[in-house]
């Protein structure tokens, strides 16, 4: 296994103030790194800030914080805070996110993300690294900006990426890049654009259960939900998936919302959720390091399980 190994957080139904044992519980099963996502539910940086104080030995990265939902000095304000609070134990991912939330939620127009996403892992690089900033780039413009927080640490900055451009982009500017919804076998076709010697993190959809129907039932939910969307569909194109998931489309864009989740064939379930005994999801897991996945974080899927004990049964000491 590799040598790090995160975990994705918050965790589902727990509410964040009781969070602290669980981040040194998890500190002591022998994760390394806690990762935050930003869609619906919590914003990327406040369960961070927590274990920033809770939790002084774990790695904090958010995977990931939108390009386009916050202005540029106000990410590099959140970034700076945040590794102020964890010196040295920061990484900020980045990327583009999706027409569905940088849009549909937040009324913002979904143009140009390769471009917008490129600029600012460019501003943030010179910001975080103390310089006062006056520039035109492609997708916004900034004038005279430098942040009031010194960082004695700059965070390492990783790109959200899928394919080719963006996963280029992340190991060609940024210090690496962050992947998900995607088979172990995918991964060694993914990583090679990202290039060697950078970090490749993988958020990993992961049920510790034996109850295969209902893992599947609920996996075909969440790929209907998020292979819809248009950045993920032209992914799994690109990975060769299309054949399979051509009948889910297809009912999808008709609103068969039902008949889409027949289609899923339960190869693609299984390949995108990792499910099993305890071991069989700690061997698939390490199928994707085997791969060229440098930081493996498992996102539980909270079906049937007990949550707690999933993070006990997935650490690295299990």
């Amino acid at each position: 296994m590799s040598e790090r190994y995160g975990i994705t957080v918050p965790f589902e139904g727990v509410p964040l103030h009781e969070h602290r044992e669980w981040y040194e519980e998890a500190a002591s099963l022998g994760y390394t790194d806690l990762w935050s996502a930003e869609s619906v539910a919590h914003d990327a940086f406040t369960p961070l800030a927590l274990a920033a104080a809770w939790a002084p030995t774990l790695r904090l990265g958010t995977a990931i914080v939108p390009a386009f939902t916050r202005g540029p000095a106000t990410l590099a304000q959140c970034a700076a805070s945040l590794a102020q609070a964890a010196p040295g134990r920061v990484a900020i991912g980045i990327g583009s996110s999706s027409n569905v939330i940088v849009e549909r939620w937040n009324g913002i127009p979904f143009e140009r993300p390769y471009e917008r996403t490129r600029d600012v892992v460019r501003f943030l690089k010179a910001a975080l690294g103390g310089e006062k900033v006056t520039a035109d780039y492609e997708t916004f413009s900034v004038r005279g900006f430098r942040l009031g927080v010194p960082v004695e640490h700059p965070p390492p900055i990783l790109v959200a990426a899928l394919r080719p451009g963006m996963l280029r982009l992340a190991g060609r500017e940024a210090d690496g890049a962050i992947i998900n919804w995607l088979s172990a076998d995918d991964v060694r076709r993914v990583v090679p654009h990202v290039g060697e010697g950078k970090e490749v993190v993988a958020r990993i959809f992961v049920c510790p259960s034996e109850d295969t129907e209902t893992v599947r039932a609920l996996g075909r939910r969440a790929i209907a939900a998020y292979l819809t969307v248009p950045v993920y569909r032209a992914f799994h194109e690109w990975l060769g998936r299309g054949p399979a998931l051509r009948a889910m489309w297809d009912a999808w864009e008709a609103g068969d919302r039902a008949r889409a989740l027949e289609t899923i064939p339960d190869d693609v379930v299984d390949s995108l959720i990792v499910h099993g005994s305890p071991a069989e999801c700690r061997e698939h897991i390490a199928r994707y390091v085997a791969n060229g996945v440098t930081t493996p974080a498992p996102s539980i899927f909270p079906v049937g399980v007990d949550l707690r004990q999933a993070l006990r049964d997935l650490a690295p000491s299990a």
